[in-house]
């Protein structure tokens, strides 16, 4: 398989990345490792994850993924094979994008991963408390520091990400290579009316969180009674909607098609949309992952993406 490569980056990565959003919650470390270890196997090299994960849940102080794909590594002795990918300004000690904590940030990254850089450093959601020149000369004092290799840009504007990209320009900065927005078939805006042509102007490789929609286009979420069975489900009753069932049943039938999993289908359609580099989507056990891992070599038809297009546009906003 050939990898795409990031934006203008030297970063060639799997068409799929894998969400560590998981590790250190639902996934405990041994689970999480099986996780890990195949995806590696599945010709998998591009890991995402961010500081914040998993602080939400009880007894978690935040770092907990990045610690878990440190001692991953550290164990495998494979750092080097890996494109790591984590963000900055959501962990409860180094929260927001003032230059101070994204030095300090980036450091504690650093030492829960256990690696001497990043190969992509998210700012993950704005912060528009600090002056953006400010933030934007934080990301490229680590760039000529050498603790990261590449900027990226998380849950921004297009305006927002006009000016970052012009600070950077005006001063000769570090330029971002990538941009992760909110982005699947049931939800395709604002990033196609707002993000994409920004993406594409810029060169930015899209990395879609919520690839699958939390889980419901994987398909298993078809009634208010499928909705109790997880966490997750519990959070998605706004997509029982006739026009994203539509989608589901689109989904599936092109599955059967091809003798694969809708989410297969699913994340194939994802990668095949402008500017789109590699999904992220996670696997809580290692069972789930055999079918994210197919998406990478699944070709649809223009008829089959066109179908799929023309049904979630259906959905409303």
């Amino acid at each position: 398989m050939n990898l795409p490569t990031i934006g203008s980056s030297d970063l060639s990565v799997f068409p799929l990345a894998l969400g560590g959003n998981t590790f250190g919650w639902t996934s405990d470390e041994a689970t999480s490792h099986t996780v890990l270890d195949a995806f590696a196997a599945g010709g998998g090299n591009f890991i995402d994850t961010a500081d914040g994960y998993s602080a939400w849940v009880p007894g978690n102080s935040g770092g907990e993924s990045e610690t878990i794909i440190g001692s991953w590594m550290s164990q495998r002795a494979n750092r080097d094979s890996l494109v790591i990918a984590t963000k900055v300004s959501q962990h409860p000690d180094f929260t927001g994008l003032a230059a101070a904590n994204v030095a300090a940030a980036a450091d504690a990254s650093l030492a829960r991963l256990g690696t001497d850089h990043i190969d992509l450093y998210y700012a993950h959601f704005d912060d528009a408390s600090v002056p953006l020149e400010e933030t934007v000369t934080a990301f490229n004092d680590l760039v000529i520091a050498g603790k990261i290799r590449y900027v990226g840009i998380s849950n921004y504007s297009a305006d927002r990400i006009r000016e970052w990209v012009g600070i950077a320009s005006e001063k000769g900065f570090a330029l971002p290579v990538a941009l992760q927005p909110h982005y699947n078939l049931v939800k395709r805006q604002p990033f196609e009316r707002e993000l994409a042509p920004v993406a594409a102007e810029f060169n930015l490789s899209v990395m879609p969180y919520y690839a699958l929609a939390s889980g419901f286009l994987t398909g298993k979420y078809r009634t208010q009674a499928d909705l109790s069975v997880s966490v997750r489900g519990q959070g998605l009753a706004g997509n029982l909607n006739t026009e994203a069932l539509a989608v589901i049943d689109g989904l599936d039938a092109i599955a059967q098609a091809h003798n694969t999993a809708i989410s297969t289908v699913a994340l194939a359609w994802l990668r095949e949309q402008p500017t789109v580099v590699a999904p992220i989507a996670s696997a809580r056990v290692v069972e789930q992952l055999g079918d994210l891992l197919a998406s990478a070599e699944l070709t649809l038809t223009p008829e089959e993406l066109i179908q799929l297009s023309d049904l979630s546009a259906k959905i409303p906003e």
